[in-house]
C-alpha cells in the first residue's frame, strides 16, 4: 500500500510539475508579449504622440472658430438687446419729462434757431436807425415879402404956438 500511495504522490506531483510548467510557460510568454508591445510602443510612441498632436491641433482650431462664431453671434444679439432697452429708456425719461414741462433737446435748440433769427432782425432795425437820414433840403419858392404892418401914424405935431 505504502507503495501505491509513493506512486501516486509521484503521479500527483508529475501533474503538479507539468501544471507548474504550463503555468511558467505561459507566464513567460506573458512577460515576452509585454515586452514586446513596450518596444514596439517606444518605437511607434513618437509617430503615434505626433499624430495626436496633430488631431488635437485641428480639434482647437475647430472649436475655437465655433466659439468665436458662437462669441460673435451673441454679441450680436446682446447689443441689439441693449440697444432696444436703451430706446425704451429714453422714450420713458423723455416722456415723464415732457410731462413735467421740461422741454426737449429739440425745443431748446428751436428756441435758439428762432433768438438768433430775432437778434439779426434787431441787429438789422438798430443799424437802420443809427444811420442819420440825410433829408435833402426842399426847394422852396422863394418868399414874398410878408405885408408889413402899417406903421403907426406919428402924431401929427401940435401947431407951434406963435413964436
Amino acid at each position: 500500500m505504502v507503495k501505491k500511495l509513493v506512486v501516486k504522490k509521484l503521479k500527483s506531483v508529475a501533474k503538479d510539475s507539468q501544471l507548474s510548467a504550463t503555468i511558467r510557460d505561459s507566464a513567460e510568454q506573458i512577460w515576452l508579449a509585454g515586452l514586446g508591445a513596450f518596444a514596439k510602443a517606444q518605437e511607434e510612441g513618437t509617430k503615434v504622440f505626433d499624430a495626436l498632436i496633430r488631431e488635437g491641433e485641428a480639434i482647437q482650431k475647430k472649436t475655437r472658430k465655433v466659439t468665436e462664431d458662437k462669441v460673435t453671434e451673441m454679441a450680436s444679439k446682446a447689443t441689439g438687446t441693449w440697444d432696444k432697452l436703451e430706446q425704451v429708456f429714453e422714450t420713458r425719461v423723455a416722456r415723464s419729462l415732457n410731462s413735467l414741462g421740461v422741454p426737449t433737446k429739440d425745443d431748446v435748440a428751436e428756441l435758439a434757431k428762432r433768438v438768433a433769427e430775432l437778434k439779426a432782425e434787431v441787429a438789422k432795425l438798430n443799424s437802420k436807425a443809427a444811420k442819420p437820414k440825410t433829408v435833402a433840403p426842399k426847394a422852396t419858392a422863394p418868399r414874398k415879402a410878408a405885408p408889413k404892418a402899417a406903421k403907426p401914424a406919428a402924431p401929427k405935431a401940435a401947431p407951434k404956438a406963435a413964436e
